[in-house]
């Protein structure tokens, strides 16, 4: 797992947007995990486009970027 820490003072909607951001991640790693462990001979080109479907499905995870999207899966 990966663990990321960092110092900061900002603004309260900073904060906000920062532990969404992070929820929204974890969603899609747990959503790609599910997909993987449900169906046979999934590959990282398989995840990369089921990351798409879920920016489509769900309008949270579109706010981010396709790059973070991809990185999470």
């Amino acid at each position: 797992m990966l663990v990321l820490e960092f110092k900061v003072r900002a603004k309260q909607y900073q904060y906000t947007a920062t532990d969404e951001a992070i929820r929204t991640a974890q969603f899609v790693q747990n959503k790609c995990l599910r997909f993987w462990m449900d169906n046979q001979k999934v590959d990282k080109y398989d995840l990369n486009k089921y990351c798409r479907v879920l920016a489509h499905d769900f309008h949270f995870t579109n706010k981010l970027n396709s790059q973070a999207r991809q990185s999470s899966a």
